[in-house]
């Protein structure tokens, strides 16, 4: 047998066979998922199950057990990667990107502007919509800038605050928190945090 009849039929069919993979197991590396893909039968070179990860938009949180594991978003599209993980662990991991990622936040009336290192816009913006935050209506993600849409016409500054907090101290996740003056560097802009009320 040549190497290429053990590849799937078409892309298609190879990256619904990632997805069922990482949706039914813990699947820690790239190396360990070619393992699984090649016990069934299918031969992938590194290059080509990269830009599958990509284009499923696999993304790495922590699992159960504390490691690192691939998840993938939910079909149709569902805002929670199928991985069994619960919404707080979703929190923390966003809390956590926060604090590695997040360099600044900024508001104005109902949109949000966060600011990241070159390349990591995306990521943090993944994490955001699988959150699931009631607050915010959508996100849009450049190359280094995520810009929200929040629900309340004035909510921006308040939902600024609360990624500030995520950067401060990731352990905050789900619990807005006041914002103590001049803690960070970068001061949330736009409407001042004292004029909103919980």
């Amino acid at each position: 047998m040549t190497r290429e009849s053990h590849r799937p039929a078409t892309k298609t069919a190879r990256q619904a066979r990632i997805t069922a993979l990482l949706t039914a197991q813990s699947v820690r590396s790239q190396a360990e998922l070619a393992a699984l893909l090649a016990a069934d039968g299918v031969q992938v070179n590194q290059a080509t199950l990269s830009r599958d990860l990509v284009e499923l938009g696999a993304v790495r949180i922590r699992g159960r057990d504390g490691a690192l594991v691939y998840a993938v978003p939910g079909e149709g599209g569902g805002r929670t990667p199928q991985t069994g993980l619960t919404q707080e662990i979703l929190d923390a991991r966003l809390a956590r990107l926060c604090a590695e990622l997040l360099v600044t936040a900024e508001a104005s009336a109902n949109l949000v502007i966060l600011r990241t290192p070159p390349g990591a816009a995306n990521f943090l913006a993944l994490a955001i919509d699988h959150s699931v935050m009631p607050s915010i209506l959508g996100s849009i993600a450049g190359d280094d800038t995520v810009m929200l849409v929040t629900r309340d016409p004035n909510g921006g500054a308040e939902v600024a605050e609360r990624f500030l907090n995520y950067a401060r101290d990731p352990l905050s996740a789900g619990e807005p928190h006041p914002v103590p003056p001049n803690h960070l560097p970068d001061a949330v802009s736009g409407d001042s945090p004292k004029e909103h009320t919980q």
